[in-house]
């Protein structure tokens, strides 16, 4: 929690950049970079600056072709995100730094209740076929892609998924359920809004988690052209808002979802970096 007396921990002005890592954020995401494989020439690219750049990337939303010149070239870059996506490099870290961040609140790594939401963000100018398609979101009016996400009750990001705009919340939260494979077992308690009501994602729902019991957080009568602040879904809020501090989530600018969902656990991964560093 940001306060007077530990404000020093928060700045980061005597960085390169902002969204360099401190010394104290690369020792915890050190260990998980893969080495160079085995063979063939010395590796020559640093992969702190790889990292830097990725960075800069997310907190600046700016082009690839726009990479400051003293960091990596954009193809060293982006060829070593893709290579970190699918060999889970970005899913080590996230996950060890998840259970960090638990540790530090004094909770079972394995969260026993979640919280589902969604949102709908416009995609950039952009065709072709060789992109994934996006969507029209009827209720937002908004024609891009929508960002599945669950998050614990402290607001950390277990989950998430990309999909067209279109699809609608009960659909993408069955898709997004049942990805998980069995990461967290003690999941018993899923709060949600009424986009996810009705028998149709009950009835899917107990097809894929059985041991998960959904609970529907409505809105009171009295409230429903006001703000009101509804118990436990004011916390998946708060955590796209946090996730929303990234300038590269401003908009959909990828082709791909992986991309975007790489970009959108890279915001997870800077928030618990940041969380678990600057702590007082």
């Amino acid at each position: 929690m940001w306060t007077k007396q530990n404000r020093g921990r928060y700045d980061r002005a005597k960085l390169r950049y902002p969204s360099d890592l401190t010394e104290e954020e690369w020792r915890l995401v050190e260990p998980l970079i893969p080495p160079a494989k085995s063979g063939g020439n010395r590796r020559r690219v640093d992969v702190r600056e790889v990292m830097s750049a990725i960075m800069y990337i997310l907190s600046t939303g700016c082009q690839w072709r726009a990479l400051p010149k003293d960091l990596p070239p954009r193809s060293t870059v982006h060829e070593y995100l893709d290579r970190w996506v699918c060999d889970g490099t970005l899913d080590r870290i996230h996950h060890m730094l998840y259970g960090e961040c638990r540790e530090h609140e004094g909770r079972n790594i394995s969260p026993t209740a979640a919280i589902i939401d969604s949102q709908s963000v416009k995609s950039a100018e952009k065709g072709g076929a060789h992109i994934d398609p996006r969507g029209y979101d009827a209720g937002k009016k908004i024609k891009g892609k929508k960002r599945h996400i669950l998050v614990d009750t402290v607001g950390l990001l277990l989950h998430a998924l990309v999909h067209p705009a279109n699809i609608q919340d009960r659909d993408g939260g069955i898709l997004l359920l049942s990805t998980p494979f069995g990461t967290f077992p003690l999941l018993n308690k899923l709060f949600a809004d009424a986009g996810y009501q009705g028998p149709q994602f009950r009835n899917a729902l107990a097809g894929i988690r059985p041991d998960l019991e959904p609970e529907i957080v409505k809105r009171s009568g009295h409230a429903k052209h006001t703000f009101e602040v509804l118990p436990r879904r004011w916390v998946v809020e708060r955590t796209i808002a946090w996730l929303n501090r990234c300038r590269r989530l401003a908009k959909d600018w990828e082709n791909f979802n992986g991309t975007a969902l790489a970009f959108l656990r890279l915001a997870s991964i800077r928030l618990m970096l940041r969380r678990l560093c600057n702590c007082s």
